[in-house]
């Protein structure tokens, strides 16, 4: 068997050192030089009052609870008209009205802003009831009673309950809730309007057309 000489063996294990202190000085070299780049620079979009605005959609700024009692009887003639019998039900109702302000009528011509004063101006559109609706977990028949000749009036219940929501509608509109809306709605919008770039805020209020709940 033949042996290697010591030289020839020294010889190689100092290539081989050499070969990977080389590798790794231009590995380290490469990721100086790739950590001492620039970075490139991140544009980021400011965001306009008036997107950010339109951006909220439906604005919702105030809540009302309504509890409503709603008696309602179906009257009916028996025997030609000489007998009049009755099918009744008395409901108590609770519910709740959301009311807030629905951004996406502004437009363009709504929102201005003077960038030597820093004032914005909006122009919104007044509060409005969003949607009026029946708690029912506490909603119930507390009555119902059909004369003896009388139908039993199945739509009966159905009725009552929609003349709740009108009701819970109609105390939400009569109400403060509609003022507590506007105020809600204003500082909400002024706080995002200064966030935005605006020194001082100016809102105008103006009617919408009457819409139904949605």
């Amino acid at each position: 068997m033949n042996r290697s000489s010591p030289g020839l063996l020294r010889g190689g294990v100092i290539a081989l050192v050499a070969a990977v202190l080389g590798a790794g000085a231009a590995i380290t070299g490469s990721m100086l030089l790739a950590s001492s780049a620039e970075p490139a620079p991140i544009v980021r979009p400011t965001p306009s009052i008036v997107t950010a605005i339109r951006d909220l959609a439906r604005l919702e700024t105030a809540e009302v609870h309504v509890e409503k009692v709603v008696d309602l009887s179906d009257r009916q003639s028996r025997l030609f008209g000489l007998i009049e019998v009755r099918d009744a039900l008395l409901l108590v109702a609770a519910g709740q009205a959301t009311l807030g302000v629905d951004l996406s009528r502004v437009g363009e011509g709504d929102i201005s802003l003077d960038p030597e004063t820093g004032v914005a101006q909006l122009v919104l559109p007044e509060p409005e009831v969003f949607s009026a609706r029946l708690d029912e977990k506490n909603t119930y028949v507390y009555t119902r009673s059909t004369d003896l000749l009388a139908r039993r009036n199945e739509q009966l219940e159905s009725r009552a309950r929609q003349e709740a929501v009108r009701a819970i509608e109609k105390a939400a509109i009569d109400g403060d809730a509609l003022v507590r809306a506007r105020a809600q709605a204003e500082r909400q919008l002024t706080t995002l309007a200064t966030q935005l770039g605006a020194k001082r805020v100016e809102i105008r209020w103006r009617k919408v057309p009457a819409v139904s709940p949605r």
